[in-house]
């Protein structure tokens, strides 16, 4: 059951207003109908619903109720991703996937293409001008700005549970990420596994790696 509250609207006019933003931001002969995009609207709603209610900040979950506010940029990524990546999922035209995809693009700078398996539970923490690539992903994954994910050589990274990406880092290639780790600001992991635990700061070649003991305090 939906727990989730719409803060500044309702779900009519939530879906409304996406449609009107697709449709003005892309005016072809193709418009988008919130007919055609309702079931895949609802899944990405129970989507948003259930990430949030992982996230222990009041402004996502309040002890009984998640929120959602499409005016909070970060709400709004997240749900775009989603719908975005359920319309993908229900097979509807890829032209309105990448419609939805694109708009998600131009309004927060994300590139979180639909086609990307993010996990169910994940945080966008002002991920402007961040690249989120065909990795494997794992629950409780935390991205801020100007991160990159990506391949090297056609190999894509691996993420365990609980890893945070600082703003600017980049994970490239063949990558295991181990479970309760953080890429530090402005480091690059390139080619390379960390076990479970760990903090990474750096570069291939001058790199710095410490012990991390406690799981982010912002997951339930």
């Amino acid at each position: 059951m939906i727990r989730i509250i719409l803060e500044n609207t309702n779900r009519n006019e939530l879906l409304g207003y996406v449609c009107g933003q697709l449709n003005f931001l892309f005016p072809d002969k193709y418009p988008v109908d919130a007919n055609v995009l309702i079931s895949s609207f609802e899944i990405a709603l129970e989507r948003t619903d259930f990430c949030f209610s992982r996230i222990k900040n009041k402004y996502y979950y309040q002890g009984s109720q998640t929120v959602f506010n499409y005016l909070n940029g970060d709400h709004y990524s997240m749900f775009l991703y989603f719908l975005s990546n359920s319309a993908h999922r229900n097979s509807l035209d890829k032209s309105m996937c990448s419609k939805i995809f694109l708009l998600n693009k131009s309004l927060f700078g994300v590139d979180a293409f639909y086609e990307v398996e993010l996990p169910d539970i994940f945080l966008f923490v002002h991920p402007i001008s961040s690249v989120l690539g065909r990795a494997r992903y794992s629950n409780y994954f935390i991205v801020y700005q100007q991160c990159n994910i990506g391949s090297n050589h056609d190999i894509y990274p691996t993420f365990s549970e609980y890893v945070t990406m600082h703003p600017g880092s980049s994970v490239l290639g063949n990558c295991v990420i181990g479970k309760n780790c953080e890429i530090g600001a402005s480091s690059l992991l390139l080619d390379k596994s960390i076990d479970d635990n760990k903090i990474y700061v750096g570069g291939p070649g001058n790199f710095k790696l410490t012990n991390r003991k406690e799981f982010n305090s912002i997951w339930i």
